[in-house]
Parts: structure tokens; C-alpha cells; sequence
């Protein structure tokens, strides 16, 4: 019998931009590639799915209680249907974690790093080596937008931080190495059960070995405003047999934390800036571009508040 066949409830909605997802009994789920789907991306879709249940597989074998991953239960090629456990609770946003007791927001911080250090140590590890922050950036563009859209909506000394940050962040390097990381840790991908007090974590189709600062210092920590003490109690975890860290109060990584943080904000900078229209035509672009100005002060403004913070 094919799984759909089983199935009480028709499939509901889009998920996503690849998949349909559907209710099937309690705690479980149902996906399918969507219907427009060629054979080609069907496939393409198909291998997704084995190699996610690879890394789930992985990972769950670390056996770890703190923190939960929703099993692939089954995968059936011929049909391109598999069947998953639910992931419980909602999306770890910064508003969900400010309402929380400091009791929850502590095991939220030990949840992060013992799923932390067990997804960089399902694998071995690789050499250190330098790695240049400003690769992780699209610089060129960042640097258009300073130049030719700020000075039309910012003023002087708002444009000259930003210059000077640029030159900062070009010039800035640091020993790390790559470890086996989710590679897209943010509130859309950590989910919180308040009632069970335990953080599921989903989509692990981006998973690969990538430089091991970038999932402590990830969107997720920088929203949650986390870092600090999430790699502290990464510190204390990780076997320090298998890999050498910077030690919680060495200068180096507080710099690393500095500019990880503001590498998340100005991805998100350019991304608005790229946005604007220096010369709008319609009511809708011009209203867009006072909401994509507002945005960028914001992260502005968060930028020199993590700086701020950092260097304390």
C-alpha cells in the first residue's frame, strides 16, 4: 500500500518552495515534491530527501536527550513520498525567547551547544587555516550601495561609518577550520516546545563542512542576542582532544564574535540595499524604499550595538 493511499486528509498547502506537506495521523507528516515538478526535479528532490535522512540518521545516533530531530521515517521512490515525524512548537524568534523564564532561556543556550558541538563532531574535523571574513561578502555590491543609494537617504556621518566599517571588515582574518555544520541555523529552522521546554531542529539539506564559527555565530544566535554565552557553554562541551578553540575570554575570539555578527547583519544590509530604487515611480516603490531605509538604520543600529556589546 503507498503512503498516500493510507492517508484520511488531503494534502493542505504548499510548503516551502520545493515540497507538499500533509497530516498523517498524529505527530507525523506527509511530503511530496510539488505536482509542477518536471521528472528531472523530481529526482533532484528525490536525492534530497536520502541524503537529509543520512545526516538525520547521523546525528541522532549521538544519542543526545537535550535537543530533538524529527526522524524520516520512510522514503518511497517510486511514489516520491516520504513520511517524517512533526516537528513540535514554533519558531525560536527573538520575540518567542524574551517572553521566556530565564530557566527556558538557559536550556535554550545548553540545547544549542550540545547540538552544536554533536554536528561538528559527527565528523572528523579539518585542518586550521586563514580565512578572510570579507570572502563570506558580497563587498562590491555592499560598496555600491554606500556609494552610490546612502547619500541620497542617509547623512554624512551615517554614510562615513559605514565606509570605515567596510575597510574594517577587508581587512579583517582569522585561524579557524571547517567542522560538519547544519549551514542554516535560523529562527525558521529552530523550533521551541514551551510545554516540553525542548528545541526541535529541521531542514538539514544545506549540511556540510563549513568554518566552525559560522553556526556558533549563527542568524539564529546573533537574533537571540546569544552568542556569548552559547560559546561558552560550547567550550566547555566540545572534546578538546578532537579540536583547539580560543578560550571564551581570549581577544581573538572576541574579535571573531565581533565580526560574525556584523557578517550576519550586513548580508541582510546588502540584501535591502540591493532593494532600493534611486528614482521610485510608483506610491508601492516609494513606500518600499521608506520601509527598506528604515530596516537599514535598524541593522545600523544593531551593528554598533553589537560592537559595542563585543567589545565590553
Amino acid at each position: 500500500m503507498s503512503i498516500i493511499s493510507s492517508m484520511k486528509t488531503e494534502i493542505e498547502a504548499p510548503h516551502g518552495r520545493e515540497t507538499y506537506i500533509a497530516d498523517f495521523g498524529e505527530g507525523l507528516v506527509m511530503k511530496r515534491p510539488l505536482p509542477e515538478f518536471t521528472q528531472a526535479q523530481k529526482d533532484k528532490w528525490l536525492a534530497k530527501q536520502h541524503r537529509t535522512k543520512e545526516i538525520i540518521d547521523e546525528i541522532k545516533a549521538m544519542d543526545n536527550i537535550v535537543y530533538n530531530i524529527p526522524r524520516m521515517l520512510h522514503i518511497k521512490d517510486d511514489e516520491y513520498q516520504l513520511l517524517e515525524e512533526r516537528a513540535m512548537g514554533e519558531p525560536l524568534t527573538f520575540k518567542l525567547y524574551q517572553s521566556l523564564t530565564n530557566r527556558q532561556r538557559y536550556e535554550i543556550v545548553t540545547s544549542l551547544s550540545n547540538f552544536l558541538v554533536d554536528m561538528n563532531e559527527s565528523k572528523p574535523v579539518q585542518e586550521e587555516t586563514l580565512h578572510r571574513i570579507s570572502d563570506e561578502l558580497k563587498l562590491q555590491r555592499l560598496q555600491n550601495i554606500v556609494n552610490n543609494k546612502m547619500p541620497k537617504w542617509f547623512d554624512i556621518g551615517t554614510v562615513k561609518y559605514m565606509s570605515d566599517l567596510i575597510e574594517d571588515v577587508q581587512n579583517f582574518e582569522y585561524v579557524t577550520r571547517k567542522a560538519w555544520s547544519h549551514c542554516d541555523l535560523n529562527s525558521g529552522n529552530v523550533l521551541y516546545d514551551s510545554v516540553a521546554s525542548k528545541l526541535y531542529f529541521i531542514d538539514f539539506a544545506e549540511a556540510n563542512y563549513n568554518f566552525i564559527f559560522r553556526d556558533i555565530f549563527s542568524p539564529l544566535a546573533v537574533d537571540l542576542d546569544i552568542c556569548r554565552p552559547l560559546y561558552e557553554e560550547y567550550f566547555k562541551l566540545h572534546n578538546k582532544d578532537m579540536y583547539r578553540i580560543y578560550g571564551p575570554r581570549n581577544p581573538e575570539l572576541q574579535n571573531i564574535m565581533r565580526y560574525r555578527t556584523i557578517t550576519v547583519l550586513l548580508k541582510r544590509f546588502i540584501k535591502a540595499g540591493d532593494d532600493l530604487r534611486l528614482n521610485p515611480q510608483s506610491k508601492k516603490t516609494r513606500q518600499n524604499n521608506i520601509e527598506k531605509i528604515q530596516y537599514m538604520l535598524d541593522l545600523i543600529s544593531r551593528i554598533q550595538y553589537q560592537e559595542r556589546q563585543l567589545t565590553k
